[in-house]
């Protein structure tokens, strides 16, 4: 096929790296990939499309653009639809659905938006063949997107079908996982890189389900993130079978051992036991090393200092991460209730006993280590008592965070003077 316009959309924040992602996988630059907010626009081919498919761990969809315009009213959408040439894109035979986004569109009606181009697909086929295309909101074969701004409109057809956060191997999980997507861009946010000259190890003390760590030893098995789901692309009409399957053949021949330690711990067993299965079904399972373990006595895994990365536990889900200090009892008594599930969420509750007794634990007994938190919270830095080196916006679904680094010298933390405000970030945000 003649060259594609391909837009990755991505949580905000991620843009830069993804633009890094798309780089490395498809060799393009230049005027050939552009940043923008919220996604990163490529000039490529429809291979390009189904690598990015394969190994993107930071793009929310593969979208090809076909028609772009301005437009006023449901008729331009219309006519914008019209002029798109579905028929070699998929047959009349197979369903489709129109899915629609907008930013500070002035149409009254999303709905009515959708409808207009469904109408406009489904008329152009029926004229084409004389058959219309059935539609199917629930499994369709085909996804075409439209995003509306104030006054412009494009339409997509997406190659990628269900989100690439989902990549086939999750099945056991706590309570609202963080998303692979996120969890890959706190690893590429901290500059963790297990194929550099001096590799260090990567730790998750409150590893949950196991989402940080599968997510680090996939990278450092070069495992592609896509090698165990199916792609929408493969119901499109431009999809050869011997394309992508030599495709994959080399994405497969790629992995190889991990070159450095990967650990997790969790204080919920049962959390532990799904972050094993995770691994195991995702490839990894001896490349990580899992544990049970309080994180307020969890000793360091490794002699090698190295990076830690985490999204800490807030308000009442602290009592799944650690039992130490003055309230390890009640702490224990909510474990036995059922508290201690995955806390691979964002909290905003305010923890800071919890923070400041982790804090202490590893300027103790982690000198030499780089901790990274994603965390709503931009007191939390405060709480531990603790000046960040570094901090990173992302964001997790609609909550804005921060991403801290702290780097672990040995020493006691000592308390702020009363009324201070929060030590700044070099370059913050």
């Amino acid at each position: 096929m003649n060259a594609l316009q391909i837009f990755l959309p991505c949580a905000a924040g991620v843009e830069g790296f993804l633009a890094d992602e798309a780089h490395r996988t498809t060799g393009l630059a230049g005027e050939d990939l552009l940043t923008g907010r919220g996604g990163v626009l490529l000039r490529a081919s429809w291979r390009d499309a189904l690598l990015l498919n394969l190994h993107s761990r930071l793009a929310q969809r593969v979208l090809v653009q076909l028609a772009h315009r301005t437009y006023r009213s449901e008729n331009d959408l219309y006519e914008l639809a019209s002029s798109v040439a579905w028929e070699i894109w998929f047959t009349p035979r197979q369903s489709f659905k129109v899915e629609v986004t907008a930013q500070h569109s002035p149409l009254k009606s999303l709905n009515f938006a959708a409808l207009r181009v469904k109408d406009a697909v489904a008329d152009r086929f029926r004229a084409k063949s004389g058959v219309r295309p059935d539609v199917n909101t629930q499994w369709p074969d085909v996804r075409i997107h439209l995003h509306l701004t104030t006054d412009e409109a494009t339409v997509y057809i997406d190659t990628s079908g269900e989100p690439l956060f989902k990549r086939g191997w999750r099945e056991d999980k706590g309570d609202a996982p963080l998303k692979e997507t996120l969890a890959a861009a706190m690893i590429a946010a901290s500059g963790w890189e297990p194929h550099g000259e001096d590799p260090v190890p990567l730790y998750d003390p409150c590893c949950g389900s196991g989402t940080v760590v599968i997510e680090a030893a996939q990278i450092a098995c070069r495992i592609a993130p896509g090698l165990r789901r199916r792609f929408a692309f493969e119901k499109l009409l431009p999809y050869q079978a011997h394309v992508w399957n030599a495709i994959k053949n080399e994405a497969t021949s790629a992995i190889q051992a991990s070159p450095v330690g990967i650990f997790g711990s969790d204080v919920s067993h049962r959390m532990v036991d799904f972050a094993q299965r995770n691994a195991e079904r995702a490839g990894v399972a001896q490349a990580v090393q899992l544990r049970g373990g309080d994180a307020l006595q969890r000793m360091p895994p490794c002699e090698t200092p190295g990076v830690m990365l985490l999204n800490p536990p807030y308000g009442e889900r602290i009592a799944a991460a650690g039992t130490a200090g003055q309230n390890a009892t009640q702490r224990a008594s909510l474990r036995a209730q059922g508290a201690a599930q995955g806390r691979e969420t964002a909290h905003t509750d305010d923890g800071g006993e919890f923070f400041s007794q982790l804090a202490a634990h590893w300027k103790k007994h982690y000198p030499g280590w780089s901790a990274w938190m994603l965390t709503p919270d931009l007191k939390l830095p405060g709480k531990m008592r603790l000046k960040e080196s570094r901090r990173v916006p992302l964001w997790n679904g609609p909550i804005e965070c921060r991403l801290f680094r702290f780097d672990m010298v040995r020493g006691a933390v000592r308390a702020r003077p009363q009324g201070s405000a929060p030590e700044s970030a070099n370059g913050g945000t």
